[in-house]
């Protein structure tokens, strides 16, 4: 999750700052290399789930090793006490905040996930959120498993970059915006702007399978990372309350067909989402009390969405099962 601050009336997230690229050819001093990165991810996190839900689709869990942090903060922000001795077992550190020392000495900023870290030197590489998938899709392509989906297609990388520009100013950014606004009038244009924004959506999805072309792209991850945590989090917790994504019925389709996609739905963890919302954000839900809902299991309802055509790999397969270390509990 990037860096967020919050002044008296609007909410702003802060832009990457260790913006490095990770390059086939290593034009930027950091070469594609199978084992010499870790990305450390929070499975509550939005941001990180993009990266997490690329990695899976593209077969580089082998390539690109996964380090999995706490879902509540402390005052040193991400932290590894979900690991033996609350130690990351191949970065040997405590908190994410020491590779970003690491990489540079005295920093005092914010400390977010997804962060790559390149694990000879300890340092972070980047912690670039927005732009990590399409880089695993396009530099990383070498290492992909034989029959990976093209995330992210020449032909088709303007329109990707329309649409996903869209939905992450409205609808990614959106819920925060209302949730953590401090006058009426900011959470009211942000609350506007996020359901205009996703009746648009709803729109374009009626008549097509996935945002662009005929197969999951970037633009597909980057909407259903709020999708699925919509109900759970921000309809109630952020005030995003016009609709629940269940009342939103081709959004509520599409969202379960990606779900249902391997690569999707095994990433993500609803105990953690939750318990990092409204534990960590105080300021928000000063009693701390994680609510029980809502139901999961419509999750795994059928969706109807094969009758629009298109297929989630295009010409590629599914990946395969996760490895045993990354899988998440069972709907419950």
């Amino acid at each position: 999750m990037s860096a967020e601050k919050t002044d008296k009336t609007e909410f702003e997230r802060s832009p990457s700052h260790f913006g490095d690229r990770i390059t086939a050819d290593g034009s930027g001093g950091w070469p594609v290399e199978p084992g010499r990165y870790r990305l450390v991810v929070s499975r509550a996190c939005p941001w990180a789930n993009r990266s997490m839900i690329a990695r899976r689709l593209l077969g580089l869990e082998s390539a690109l090793s996964l380090a999995v942090a706490d879902p509540i903060q402390d005052e040193r922000s991400w932290r590894f006490t979900l690991d033996p001795d609350g130690r990351d077992p191949v970065l040997g550190i405590r908190y994410l905040a020491e590779a970003y020392a690491a990489r540079e000495p005295g920093y005092t900023g914010g400390v977010s996930v997804p962060a790559v870290v390149d694990v000879p030197s300890g340092k972070l590489v980047t912690n670039d959120y927005l732009r990590l998938p399409a880089e695993l899709a396009t530099e990383w392509a070498g290492l992909h498993r034989e029959g990976a989906p093209d995330l992210y297609p020449a032909p088709l990388r303007a329109e990707i970059e329309e649409v996903s520009d869209a939905v992450f100013r409205d609808v990614n950014n959106g819920v925060y915006m209302c949730g953590f606004a401090r006058r009426q009038a900011t959470y009211d244009r942000a609350f506007t702007a996020l359901f205009d924004r996703l009746d648009a959506l709803s729109e374009r999805l009626a008549t097509r399978r996935y945002l662009v072309g005929d197969s999951v792209t970037v633009a597909d991850i980057a909407l259903f990372v709020t999708l699925v945590r919509f109900d759970a989090v921000y309809h109630g917790h952020f005030k995003c309350n016009r609709s629940k994504l269940t009342e939103m019925p081709v959004l509520w389709a599409y969202a379960r067909d990606l779900f249902q996609t391997p690569g999707f739905g095994d990433t993500v963890d609803f105990d953690h989402v939750k318990r990092h919302y409204y534990v960590v954000h105080a300021e928000v839900n000063p009693s701390g009390i994680v609510p029980a809902g809502p139901d999961l299991s419509g999750w795994t309802a059928p969706h109807g969405r094969e009758a629009l055509g298109g297929s989630p790999f295009g010409d590629g397969t599914p990946p395969g099962p996760p490895p045993q270390d990354e899988r998440v509990p069972p709907l419950g």
